[in-house]
């Protein structure tokens, strides 16, 4: 693969000399959007990606980071869903193992018929998930829990139920595809807008799209568009027909990241039923601890939406139920939500009982639409929309091949550099850059694990325009830890300007545009920026 993708500027230029149409425009750069692009550049059609924010903005960015075949779904006996989710599980660690790795989980039992109930649920799940299985699960004594999970709750503890399902960091997955996208030949774009659908004699024939930096409007023809915009999906629809009823009910779920402290060692507490039915997880996620999920269904679709205080008090009170140690609000380092947009044309079904299954419709001015589904399904999502999008604009017909498509950063043996495993094997040349440039290998905060060459890196090779692209995607940093990434904003405001070209004032308006975003992320009092900068 090539090592570096195109720069925005370079894709610009592709995109204004490219005469004639593209064979497929995908608008929507999260899981689905991206999964679809690497599909159809895959099969080598002539293929756009449009997003009006950064890849993996919304929803994509904000998932509990597990790649998993769903042990709720089985509950709920949705067989098929489970068995795809697991065959995409079993691909994707394969397609991106520098990305996706194996997370024991544990599932500790308080009575005397758990053990044996989710023992079985959870050998049935092995079973689904065949040859493409992680791991065999197993029963545990009480033990054997405590060794598993030191710092679970012991009161009444007779045992556990141990298994494996996939880890993964979403928002850099986000990045690669992108980047296997440009690879193929396909062009990415981030901070382009589509504002309206051309069409002629009735069908959908192109779109009209605002960069997002400059203003300028770009006329684009193509043979088919594919409406990949997750919980904007609606809003895409009505520009094809103002009278397109609503299929999208938001359900925002929200995550808290505690210390590691609170769960020491290598598994994950899995507990399979909260006060609200859903599952909940602590998680170990790049040496902290990921607390999640909720489920409220919310009218308001937000690019950037900000968990409740029930919602934080839901889950810091079912946390310390099964923990030694109580979580409290001073304990939260970020706290993070997402929309996750679930598809529902009866109406009248709480969120929680909505299928996470996808939806896939072309209307009659052949608009391709896909909805629904979780990253796990990714590949399998966007394999479908280009079947879809290929037979509605009779395209030649091309079978996928992403099934077995290595993304970019497919890294063949272990990393020689832990700390920059996520890099896959970009790795090497990210270290390198590290050491010639000037303060490259100084963090960026003593309490981020992120050094100053991360940020010109992803400025120069992963197409980061803004400091909410570099602390919030390309490093996980305002997950990690919002007011360390708040102090850290100017320093990264200033590295990216020196890398793209900005002014004093450009630095001072993007700190400024962080922290605001930031403030979401953090539970209580917002600090300031250490070194404000003076336009």
């Amino acid at each position: 693969m090539p090592l570096d993708p195109p720069t925005r500027p370079a894709l610009l230029d592709r995109l204004r000399e490219t005469p004639g149409y593209w064979d497929v425009v995908v608008v929507g750069g999260g899981a689905t959007g991206l999964g679809t692009a690497v599909d159809a550049a895959a099969r080598g059609y002539s293929t756009l990606l449009l997003e009006a924010s950064d890849f993996g903005k919304g929803t994509s960015s904000r998932s509990t980071k597990l790649v998993h075949g769903g042990v709720r779904y089985l509950q709920q006996g949705d067989v098929r869903l489970v068995l795809d989710a697991l065959r995409e599980r079993g691909h994707l660690i394969r397609n991106a193992p520098h990305l996706v790795h194996d997370q024991p989980f544990v599932v500790p039992c308080y009575k005397r018929w758990e053990r044996a109930y989710y023992g079985v649920g959870l050998k049935l799940y092995d079973w689904l998930a065949g040859k493409l299985g992680f791991g065999r699960s197993r029963l545990l004594s009480a033990a054997e829990t405590l060794a598993h999970l030191p710092t679970v709750n012991p009161d009444g503890l007779r045992g556990g139920v141990l298994y494996h399902d996939g880890q993964f960091d979403d928002s850099r997955l986000a990045v690669n595809l992108a980047q296997t996208v440009a690879d193929l030949g396909g062009v990415p774009l981030n901070y382009m807008r589509v504002t309206r659908l051309m069409k002629q004699e009735g069908k959908v024939r192109g779109v009209v799209a605002e960069d997002m930096e400059t203003g300028d409007a770009h006329e684009v023809l193509a043979r088919v568009v594919v409406n990949a915009t997750g919980v904007f999906t609606d809003g895409v629809r009505r520009m094809d027909d103002p009278a397109a009823a609503p299929v999208i009910r938001p359900s925002q779920g929200v995550h808290l990241v505690l210390d590691r402290d609170f769960l020491p060692g290598d598994s994950a507490l899995m507990l399979p039923h909260t006060d609200d039915g859903r599952v909940l997880f602590a998680v170990p996620w790049h040496g902290r601890v990921v607390v999640g999920t909720t489920d409220t269904p919310v009218d308001r679709i937000d690019l950037e939406p900000v968990p409740l205080d029930d919602e934080v008090a839901f889950l810091l009170e079912h946390a310390g139920r099964y923990l030694t140690r109580q979580p409290t609000e001073a304990d939260v380092l970020s706290t993070f939500a997402g929309l996750r947009p679930l598809v529902s044309e009866g109406g009248g079904k709480r969120t929680a009982s909505i299928s996470r299954d996808h939806w896939l419709t072309v209307s009659d001015s052949g608009l391709v639409t896909i909805a629904g589904g979780k990253w796990t399904t990714y590949r399998k999502m966007g394999e479908d929309a280009v079947d879809a999008a290929a037979k509605t604009a009779g395209l030649e017909r091309r079978p996928a091949v992403t099934m077995h498509r290595r993304l970019h950063g497919w890294l063949s043996g272990p990393p020689t550099d832990p700390a920059l495993t996520v890099y896959g094997d970009d790795a090497p040349a990210l270290r390198q850059l590290a050491d010639e440039m000037p303060g490259g290998v100084e963090p960026l905060h003593p309490g981020l694990p992120y050094c100053r060459a991360m940020v010109t890196w992803a400025a120069r090779h992963e197409l980061a325009r803004t400091v909410d692209d570099v602390l919030a995607r390309r490093t996980r940093a305002l997950l990690l830890d919002a007011r360390a990434s708040i102090e850290a904003a100017p320093e990264v405001a200033a590295l990216l300007a020196a890398e793209l070209g900005h002014d004093k004032e450009w630095e001072a308006g993007q700190v400024e545009a962080f922290v605001e975003i930031a403030r979401g992320y953090v539970v209580g009092d917002v600090p300031s920026t250490t070194e404000p900068i003076a336009a």
